[in-house]
């Protein structure tokens, strides 16, 4: 039960897929997911806990003191994006297999028995690198997502959530525990715990989230023998997206909206064609929605104006769209109470990135902590973090986690949502009308 044995434990995981410069690739589903699952359910079973994998491929290893009762569920994900770092999710995976570990021989020893039993997660296809959306397995949980329409799901090569998880031996029939409170640890992908100098980050709540599905039709045709007055080039307009997507935070204050395109296809992706269609996915994020409203209307007002001018066709869906969410308040108390008893410095602090506590938040009282990130560098393969701060997290979740199947947060509703999606145009995608002549939003 030593900090030892979980650095082992840690380091050989992130030998599963391991990339040339230590990083790992081990998107949902592919091969190198199923090994780190064999993995996990190796370590479950050689524990003597109960193995259950659910219809959307989430794994639970069970330990149960108390028939019937439900469980507080700690965990995170195995999966990576493409060429991602070794800490993201994994971490949260081993510290809770490790933290329930502690307290079941606590247990075991003759300790006081916990009124919740205890689950560890490895949740399905947090990433969305390789299906989409991202959060899928918890969000599927939680009733956020539809079982039957996150199965149907394909990746670019046209391979369906439930073919990929029936191929690695993942697509479970079992069912999942139902939770009493949730736990997560996980790095914090951002600087502001390593510049304060402070151990861990208690999360208090998550930004709004805002997708856009973009679709450029042009018209396919020789790169050689076409005119360029005659050419209607799809990737060259969808080129000019990008950079608005990329320039719409400079309409406001620094850092109050990131933005991103970071998924593109092409076709017919000839090196001798005019690109007829491009497919982009669009992110904005902002702890305002308003802002993230405001940046919507912008974009969509300047993609009018380019399908107009270059005499294209541009199709804007809303996609994914994600309110803001806070944790109880009874749950920051109590991690930052854990954190002063083990002697570490802590803060408030908000997620920008999405996790699975975010999903989790909205059907049980959950806690969502931080540990540092060297450069607040993620999902590359420079991605770091210390030995030490990882143990140090590992003591952190393994006293919340004993607060919390001993009920302190039972009487606690679940964090809140700011609700804001009807302000948001066009935010029901399919009843959203088109804008004149070239986009529909």
């Amino acid at each position: 039960m030593t900090s030892a044995s979980f650095l082992s434990d840690f380091h050989a995981v992130a030998a599963i897929g391991a990339t040339p410069n230590n990083g790992v690739d081990r998107q949902a589903a592919t091969a190198e997911d199923a090994l780190t699952r064999d993995w996990f359910a190796v370590w479950v079973q050689e524990a003597g806990w109960e193995l259950r994998v659910d219809s959307i491929g989430n794994m639970f290893a069970l330990l149960e003191w108390t028939p019937g009762a439900p469980f507080v569920i700690i965990g995170s994900h195995l999966d990576s994006q493409p060429l991602g770092g070794r800490f993201d999710g994994a971490y949260g995976v081993i510290a809770a297999l490790h933290a329930a570990r502690r307290i079941s021989a606590d247990v075991d020893a003759g300790g006081e028995l916990p009124r919740f039993n205890l689950a560890v997660v490895n949740w399905f296809n947090e990433e969305g690198g390789r299906f989409a959306p991202s959060i899928m397995g918890s969000s599927v949980y939680a009733g956020l997502l539809s079982r039957d329409q996150m199965l149907a799901v394909t990746d670019l090569q046209g391979t369906s959530v439930s073919e990929a998880l029936e191929g690695i031996g993942y697509l479970g029939t079992a069912e999942a525990p139902a939770a009493a409170g949730y736990a997560e640890i996980h790095i914090e992908q951002g600087r502001i715990l390593e510049r304060e100098g402070i151990s861990i980050g208690v999360v208090d709540s998550s930004w709004y989230t805002q997708k856009l599905d973009i679709e450029v039709l042009g018209e396919q045709s020789h790169t050689g023998a076409t005119a360029m007055a005659d050419r209607h080039d799809a990737l060259v307009a969808a080129s000019r997206i990008i950079l608005m997507v990329h320039d719409v935070t400079e309409e406001f204050a620094d850092e109050a909206l990131v933005s991103s395109v970071g998924q593109l296809t092409l076709e017919p992706n000839s090196p001798i064609v005019v690109a007829r269609r491009v497919h982009l996915i669009a992110d904005l994020r902002s702890g305002d929605p308003e802002v993230v409203k405001a940046a919507r209307a912008k974009l969509i007002g300047d993609i009018d104006a380019l399908a107009r001018k270059y005499d294209i066709k541009v199709n804007v869906k809303d996609f994914d769209i994600r309110p803001i969410r806070r944790f109880p308040q009874e749950g920051l108390e109590l991690a930052e109470q854990v954190a002063a008893g083990l002697g570490l410095s802590s803060r408030r602090i908000q997620t920008m990135a999405g996790h699975d506590s975010v999903a989790m938040n909205t059907v049980a009282p959950s806690v969502m902590l931080f540990i540092p990130s060297v450069d607040g560098v993620s999902h590359c393969e420079r991605e770091f973090t210390t030995d030490e701060d990882m143990v140090l997290g590992l003591d952190m979740l393994t006293g919340v986690t004993r607060e919390l199947i001993s009920g302190a947060l039972a009487n606690s509703a679940t964090g809140s949502s700011d609700a804001v999606n009807s302000a948001l145009p066009g935010a029901d995608a399919e009843n959203a009308a088109a804008l004149p002549g070239a986009v529909r939003a």
